[in-house]
């Protein structure tokens, strides 16, 4: 494998609301945010679980209080309390309380700066490739308006048609592809398809020193929801052995007393792979709250360290209309330099490069 030098680390309604006698049949993904609302359960919605059926039709709302509404007795079935677990039966009544989007001040105030900043790496007719920031979905939905897609749209207005070609989470940073064409898109597609389609690189800070300079880790991941607590209904990822083959490969690119700064190069694209592969090993990454050594990042966060240290810092890949070679490199965030830095000045390094 190439080295990974360090200088670029600097650089109708569904619901009737109880003031109207009539009561409908479910048509619409939409709720009432502002009144007791109710609906009789149609034919197509026969057999399905309540919970599956409020998520679908609670547009806007975090699973969590769709949760929460449902265990605390406000959602009632033909009169009663009901379960989350409940099948729906043509004719059922529904009663559910109003219920409003969630969005933390934070988040909004991310959003509202993005509107008309978010910074462009590259752009031509076919493609445009954004440094995506932490703390900001890639597409609104599952309780947030406001995405880089949104952000792209009013910041390219004259834009017809804007598309991801793949996605990070949230809490990642760094290289982000868009179509500007859905000819290109369909070829970006693709490319991300193919295992050696796209070279796609991660930067990423672990808990723990990690020896091995090169480190190929293939273990299946399986999606499932949380069952329990206050992040019920959440998605999240784990390994088990009926699970989807993910493979990541891990270069070490520098090692301090506690931490171990390393490469991630993709092999496949599953959701969470790289966050799933290192706390599955022992190695979670600085600041990840899903899979993370949570007391660590409460300490961290006030050293300074207010997000998870993980960075899409490099993809390769052909043009999806000329198929030249492109390559892309987004720099390190100052908030993760910043850190870098700190931990050089308060721990021996004993492997790799300084800053």
């Amino acid at each position: 494998m190439d080295a990974a030098p360090l200088e670029g680390l600097t650089g109708q309604r569904l619901f009737q609301p109880e003031t109207q006698i009539a009561i409908s049949i479910f048509k619409m993904a939409e709720v009432s945010k502002n009144n007791v609302t109710r609906a009789i359960v149609s034919a197509e919605d026969d057999g399905r679980r309540l919970d599956n059926h409020l998520l679908r039709v609670c547009k806007g709302v975090p699973k969590s209080h769709v949760y929460r509404i449902i265990r605390s007795g406000e959602v009632r079935l033909n009169g009663r309390r009901a379960a989350a677990s409940d099948r729906l039966k043509p004719g059922d009544v529904l009663r559910v309380p109003p219920v409003r989007v969630a969005q933390g001040r934070e988040e909004i105030a991310t959003g509202a700066a993005l509107g008309v900043d978010l910074p462009i790496l590259y752009e031509d007719e076919a493609m445009l490739v954004v440094d995506k920031p932490a703390g900001i979905a890639v597409h609104g939905g599952s309780g947030v308006s406001f995405g880089v897609i949104e952000a792209l749209r009013k910041q390219r207005p004259q834009a017809r048609y804007l598309e991801l070609a793949h996605r990070l989470d949230r809490e990642t940073s760094g290289l982000l592809l868009v179509g500007k064409k859905h000819s290109a898109l369909a070829v970006l597609h693709a490319t991300f398809r193919e295992e050696r389609g796209a070279d796609k690189r991660y930067l990423l800070m672990v808990r723990g020193r990690w020896m091995e300079p090169l480190r190929e880790v293939a273990l299946p991941l399986r999606k499932y929801l949380l069952e329990r607590g206050e992040h019920q209904g959440e998605r999240r990822v784990r390994v088990a052995p009926d699970g989807k083959p993910s493979r990541t490969v891990f270069r070490l690119l520098a090692r301090w007393e506690h931490f171990s700064l390393l490469e991630a190069r993709l092999r496949t694209g599953r959701t969470h792979q790289i966050r799933v592969h290192c706390a599955h090993l022992g190695f979670p990454i600085a600041g990840d709250e899903k899979y993370g050594d949570f007391a660590l990042n409460r300490t961290l966060s006030r050293e300074g360290l207010k997000r998870m240290f993980l960075h899409a810092w490099k993809i390769s890949l052909p043009h999806p209309v000329s198929g030249e070679h492109l390559a892309l490199q987004a720099p390190l965030p100052e908030a993760l330099h910043g850190f870098l830095e700190n931990l050089s000045a308060r721990e021996a390094l004993d492997y790799g490069q300084t800053l």
